[in-house]
């Protein structure tokens, strides 16, 4: 009977017909690929600044919260076990345990413990870390050992056979030994407090305190409570599954929930009472389905290590989930609560429930396929699906009006109970109800475009919005049969997901550039400044706006889920921000839908199920710390190093590249953790909010600096600042010594380029008045230069005048003996009796007149007074007539010319001229005339 069954839910579930709707805490999964080690993880322990540490494989993993860090095991073998008390983190491996601790580079150094002790077990392995006040234990599975860290003295246990496992509770350590029981450590010592057939028969994975007694765990046959009065199997009704399971690792939580970690169901919690409450397993959100450790951290959320990798369970979360791993049940796109019932509609169909139970869904019949909307109108329930519209009847009936085609919502006519506006993917329908059925009444003629956003106001006007068209504003006859008028709003700009939606009897069309609201008086859109506060920060993915059932309306964001809520005291309303980021709600854009389920519960639709989220629950008064982790600094195009962080540095002036890497340790994926920076001396401005964790600061100049951060978890910000204060030393030529040095040397040149130039300026002025001594003698000169150039030139103006009138009183010569030669020759042709003989004398007299020499003598001596002494001198032989001839032959006068002047023929001249260049001793090649000229 079980197993026909058990075939019968398999098939139902296969066939979409039943979905298993367990909502679960959010779930995050860590692989190798996220801490670079390997796939196994035996244990888990947290520090006082919740930093997380796991014992893996490969050796000790840290995790902030933004990175990991891998601390390979001393021997390079598996670590096994970790325990964090104080600052030492104590690990246990093969042949080896001891502690870490962080030094002031933020970096973890071993220190052995195991060396201490003279011999260990071959082939020892440390399994479990407890502690006790000032003592830490260490199980391998052949010893206990007992390590006093204010001695630093061991106390060792050796039982006769090997440890199974060690168990504390509160201030008491147990520990079972094959074949044996459960042994009590009392004193040092090792007491056998549990001999029992069915204990020693079987390995006890974890023992609590229960009541006044003991709780005992088994890995196969389930629980047993012991007690004074001894051993008693404790029934449960999850015995039947136990059986069927192999548990590994176990832990009661501080809500006294029970967790079991099986080594091949996932993992099973049961509330106090051994009544079961969840099982998560590979199929639902775990990485492995073999739990090797479970942990819980001081903010009561769950760490599994795990076969496979490591996951993060928020178990105090105010967010369940419902992983669709499978795709049964798809992308949720609306959703309702009707009749008591939850209705869910996904891209795979309608689907429903009874509220506030743990049934499973069902696909309602004839649904498949995509859902747009679920609306109820006057106590009805509409459909609006991919194939047409449907009315669901009876909970679990849906009945399709015929003749619809693919509808995306429906509206309630003004006043007329009996007819339903549809809006379909090819404009706008009217249902009638005709007596108990609804049916297709008529296509409204004259408007075409999907209308997927619709809305009506009072007067027959109906607004379709089309996110790729625009929004229109339709007016429709009073029959509701065709549109009158259709008109496009031109203002409202067309939006990526944008939407239409009335709220509180108001028209609202939001998009990027924010919310407008219909204004009636002015027959146009206006934008609303409260509700465009919605998108204030820059953070819009959507403009869809949904109104709940409790007078809230709701829009996602990329970093909140907010609401406006108008009921708020004095009946303003009130913007409220939940730090729920888009990313994580993982709805489709633009078609984001949120329902209130009960009391502050709702329900969110993601893109592979949904979450109900618990807004009593959150807690926006959580105080997050950031801290930094870690400051590496290098010169330029070198290996950084890590930098001590409790001190200030003081760096050379080329290590001025600054890395910093901090965190927030909080492990909740669904805030998302975002930081701020400032470096002073450098920035004045807080950088922009970024979800990077690090950054690095290149070339510095050099000065004085503090980097701080800040961070914030969803709108929360952290408590603290972290800061970190350095020094980027000056180059040696800018320190103080050099610049001291500077100075007085600039002092010294200062003074040495005043004395050489006071030096030069007395030498310049001396020059100057050297030179200007010397300026004023060359004008003297200059001056007497020019008196004396002004005679010069006077005297030659004399000279010229006595020339000129040399030459014109040897013209005049020459004319006035040629005038008397003529008369003289005319004459002596008429003096055929000498009858002018007398004339011709008194002629020959006046062309021989010695006054008329005298004077050519003054005269040319005037103009060169030396040349005939000059030539007498040189020519001593030289008669008076030589001299003469000489002079005429000065003035470069021919011997036509000369003739007239002597009262000689030409002949005659030229024999003078002869004979005188004989006088002259002069060569035949010389010309008389030029020497005469030259001397």
């Amino acid at each position: 009977m079980k197993l026909n069954t058990l075939l019968l839910s398999v098939i139902g579930f296969l066939l979409y017909g039943h979905i298993f709707s367990q909502e679960l805490p959010p779930i995050e999964s860590y692989g190798p690929k996220n801490y670079d080690a390997d796939n196994q993880n035996w244990d888990i322990s947290q520090a006082d600044n919740k930093y997380v540490y796991i014992a893996n494989n490969r050796g000790l993993l840290e995790y902030n919260g933004s990175d990991w860090n891998v601390y390979t095991t001393p021997n390079k073998t598996l670590m096994r076990s970790v325990n964090v008390v104080g600052e030492r983190i104590y690990t246990g491996c093969y042949m080896e345990f001891g502690y870490w601790i962080k030094d002031n580079f933020g970096t973890l150094n071993y220190f052995s413990l195991s060396s201490k002790i003279d011999e260990i077990i071959e082939d020892e392995e440390f399994w479990k870390i407890a502690s006790i006040k000032h003592w830490v234990i260490f199980q391998s599975l052949d010893r206990i050992y007992i390590y006093d860290s204010i001695n630093d003295t061991f106390n060792i246990i050796e039982p006769e056979s090997t440890i199974v496992k060690m168990y504390v509770i509160e201030n008491e350590v147990f520990f079972q030994v094959f074949d044996k029981g459960i042994f009590k450590i009392e004193n040092g010592v090792a007491n056998l407090v549990i001999d029992n057939t069915e204990i020693v028969n079987s390995r006890v994975v974890n023992m609590f305190r229960f009541e006044n007694n003991y709780l005992i765990l088994t890995s196969r046959k389930g629980f047993y409570n012991y007690s004074n009065a001894g051993i008693a199997k404790w029934n449960i009704a999850y015995d039947d599954e136990l059986k069927n399971m192999t548990i590994y690792s176990a832990k009661m939580l501080e809500d006294q929930t029970i967790l079991l970690g099986t080594i091949s169901n996932g993992l099973v919690a049961l509330n106090y009472k051994g009544e079961f409450k969840y099982h998560i397993n590979q199929s639902k959100g775990l990485q492995n389905n073999t739990v090797l450790t479970i942990e819980e951290d001081v903010d009561e959320n769950l760490w599994l290590g795990l076969d496979n990798g490591l996951n993060f369970i928020k178990s105090n979360s105010p967010y369940r989930i419902y992983y669709d791993y499978s795709g049964k049940l798809g992308a949720v796109y609306a959703s309702i609560v009707f009749k008591n019932h939850i209705y869910i509609g996904t891209n795979q169909g309608l689907f429903y429930k009874k509220l506030d139970s743990d049934d499973d869904y069902e696909l309602i019949s004839n649904t498949n396929g995509q859902v747009w909307s679920l609306t109820e109108i006057n106590d009805e329930l509409f459909c609006g699906h991919d194939s047409g519209a449907f009315v669901i009847r009876n909970i679990d009936e849906a009945y399709m009006i015929p003749g619809t085609q693919g509808t995306w919502d429906f509206k309630p006519l003004n006043d007329e109970a009996n007819l339903i506006l549809q809006g379909n993917y090819d404009g706008l329908n009217v249902l009638e109800k005709n007596e108990s059925q609804w049916v297709l009444r008529n296509k409204i003629i004259g408007f075409d475009i999907s209308s997927r956003y619709l809305e009506l106001i009072n007067d027959n006007t109906v607004f379709v919005s089309h996110e790729y068209k625009g929004v229109f504003k339709i007016k429709l006859d009073s029959s509701w049969s065709k549109a009158i008028n259709v008109e496009k709003e031109s203002h409202l700009e067309k939006g990526l997901n944008s939407s239409l939606t009335k709220y509180k009897g108001m028209v609202y069309y939001a998009n990027q550039k924010g919310v407008f609201r219909f204004n009636a008086n002015k027959s146009e859109f206006v934008q609303d400044s409260v509700l465009s506060d919605f998108y204030n920060d820059g953070s819009y993915v959507s403009g869809k706006l949904i109104p709940d059932n409790t007078g809230k309306l709701w829009n996602f964001s990329k970093y909140n889920l907010s609401y406006f809520d108008f009921e708020t005291f004095g009946n303003k309303p009130e913007l409220f921000r939940i730090s729920l980021a888009k990313q994580q709600t993982n709805s489709m854009n633009g078609y984001e839908n949120i329902t209130h389920l009960l009391n502050q519960e709702y329900l969110i639709g993601t893109s592979n199920g949904y979450m109900i989220a618990d807004f009593s629950k959150i807690d926006n008064n959580d105080s997050y710390q950031i801290s930094i982790n870690e400051v590496q600094a290098g010169k330029l195009d070198s290996e950084l190093k890590k930098i001590i962080l409790d001190e200030q540095a003081e760096f050379h002036n080329k290590t001025n590249n600054i890395f910093f890497k901090f965190s927030i340790p909080e492990y909740y994926r669904y805030s998302e953790k975002r930081f701020q920076y400032l470096l002073e001396g450098y920035n004045t401005d807080w950088s922009d909010w970024t979800t990077n964790t690090s950054q690095f600061y290149e070339n510095l100049p050099s000065g004085d600096y503090t980097f701080r951060v800040k961070g914030k978890i969803g709108q929360i910000e952290t408590k603290n600042e972290a800061s970190y204060k350095f020094t980027i030393a000056k180059p040696w030529y800018l320190t103080d010594l050099f610049i001291s040095i500077y100075i007085i040397s600039g002092l010294i040149l200062l003074l040495i380029v005043h004395l050489i130039y006071r030096t030069y300026y007395r030498k310049q002025r001396k020059k100057l008045l050297i030179r200007t001594q010397k300026d004023i003698e060359l004008k003297e000169l200059e001056n007497k230069q020019q008196l004396m150039t002004f005679k010069n030139e006077k005297l030659n103006q004399d000279i010229e005048n006595k020339n000129r009138e040399l030459a014109i009183s040897t013209m005049s010569l020459i004319k006035k003996n040629e005038f008397l030669n003529n008369i003289k020759e005319e004459l002596n042709k008429k003096n055929q009796n000498n009858n002018l003989n007398p004339i011709i004398k008194i002629i020959d007299k006046n062309l021989n007149n010695t006054n008329d020499w005298e004077l050519f003598e003054e005269a040319f001596n005037n103009a060169d007074k030396d040349f005939l002494k000059k030539v007498k001198s040189k020519h001593p032989a030289l008669t008076h007539n030589d001299l003469r001839l000489c002079a005429y032959l000065r003035l470069n006068l021919s011997s036509k010319e000369i003739a007239p002047l002597l009262n000689i023929s030409t002949r005659s001249v030229e024999v003078k001229r002869y004979r005188l260049r004989k006088k002259m001793e002069l060569e035949h090649e010389t010309s008389l005339t030029d020497y005469i000229l030259q001397l």
